[in-house]
């Protein structure tokens, strides 16, 4: 175990040199933060909790500083290298500023959420554990909005062959991991589950209606609809619910009608409004097709460059005919007679030579 130390820290190291100022003071953060869990409780200072964050106490910074918050070493690792995950990931497609906002979005929507649902738990309840008892902190809520960003961006990787699981599950299985630890007694509250549900759905929500790119707002693409996170037996039925809220949002003015573009690429630049087209669908597929292409020919080379056994006999033979002298090749041949030949087969040496006739 020793061995790998020094080699993982310096892969760390290095990784860590290549990202954008915003991915590094993040993780100095979280480090910071952590170090000085050591002399003071910081989630009860920088963490959520339900009955400190809502009026009298109004602990709004918390929503902010939540995120960054560890008390155990193995949350530190996960929430850095969460961060760095995004940082080699999404940085590139997005920006660092884009980082940033999705980032605090995620964060201060999930640290909201979650306070809110504690607050209708205790409604429900009157038990005040979960208003001052509950701290949601550290990586879960980022890493669910990273995971739901992943899946925009690259759904269809494979993650795992035996069985065979590609990164578009990762949010549900992610999520499915959480409660099984807490039903198996590992984790002591259900904040991490909260946060990381919250996460990813304040993720999702901002990236399917809100974020800004050079084609407009949002990612109205199908393969980026809220009933794919869910098993395909579901899929109809949490379609069919999630169609009903949005019209609701549309029509009390919280959501704004999408409309759904397909840029032909005509030479007039016409841009053809389809009800079942985005250009999100488009680059994905040209990018599925290059991919497959690219490993096509691969495949083409890699067989022409090793050829068969026949192709180099042929060329061998090729090779002994064009390097024969041209004069052996006459001498196999038997020769022609020659008029000054005598009978015995044997070459005259004495060249004679006839008188032309004479013409009158």
């Amino acid at each position: 175990m020793n061995r790998y130390l020094p080699v993982a820290r310096q892969h760390f190291i290095s990784a860590l040199a290549s990202t954008s100022v915003v991915v590094k003071s993040i993780c100095a953060t979280v480090i910071l933060l952590y170090l000085l869990s050591w002399a003071t409780d910081t989630p009860y200072l920088l963490g959520v909790t339900p009955g400190f964050l809502f009026p009298p106490n109004f602990w709004i910074w918390t929503l902010v500083t939540h995120a960054v918050v560890e008390q155990h070493v193995y949350g530190m690792v996960v929430n850095i290298a969460t961060v760095m995950v995004a940082g080699r990931l999404l940085e590139p497609l997005w920006g660092a500023l884009e980082l940033l906002i999705f980032f605090a979005v995620v964060n201060i929507a999930a640290g909201l959420l979650s306070g809110l649902s504690y607050l209708f738990t205790y409604a429900a309840t009157f038990d005040l554990d979960y208003l001052f008892a509950v701290r949601v902190y550290g990586a879960p809520a980022f890493l669910g909005g990273i995971l739901v960003a992943l899946k925009q961006t690259a759904g269809d990787t494979t993650v795992l062959r035996v069985p065979q699981v590609r990164l578009k599950a990762a949010p549900a299985l992610t999520l499915l991991a959480i409660a099984v630890l807490r039903l198996a007694g590992l984790l002591d509250t259900t904040a991490p589950l909260a946060a990381c549900g919250y996460g990813a759905l304040s993720g999702w929500v901002y990236l399917r209606f809100y974020q800004r790119h050079p084609r407009g707002r949002g990612d109205m693409s199908d393969h980026f609809a809220f009933a794919s996170f869910f098993p395909e037996a579901l899929q109809p039925a949490v379609g069919f619910a999630a169609g009903l809220v949005h019209t609701v949002l549309v029509k009390i003015k919280v959501c704004r009608k999408m409309v759904k573009r397909y840029d032909v690429g005509a030479p007039s630049s016409i841009t053809i409004s389809l009800p079942g087209t985005d250009p999100q669908d488009a680059e994905r597929r040209r990018q599925l097709a290059l991919k497959a292409l690219n490993e096509r020919l691969k495949r083409v080379e890699d067989q022409s460059a090793w050829p068969s056994m026949e192709d180099e006999e042929d060329e061998e033979d090729e090779e002994l005919r064009t390097d024969t002298p041209l004069l052996s090749s006459r001498e196999t041949l038997p020769p022609a007679p020659s008029p000054t030949q005598n009978p015995t087969g044997q070459e005259s040496s004495i060249i004679s030579f006839e008188d032309a006739p004479v013409h009158s």
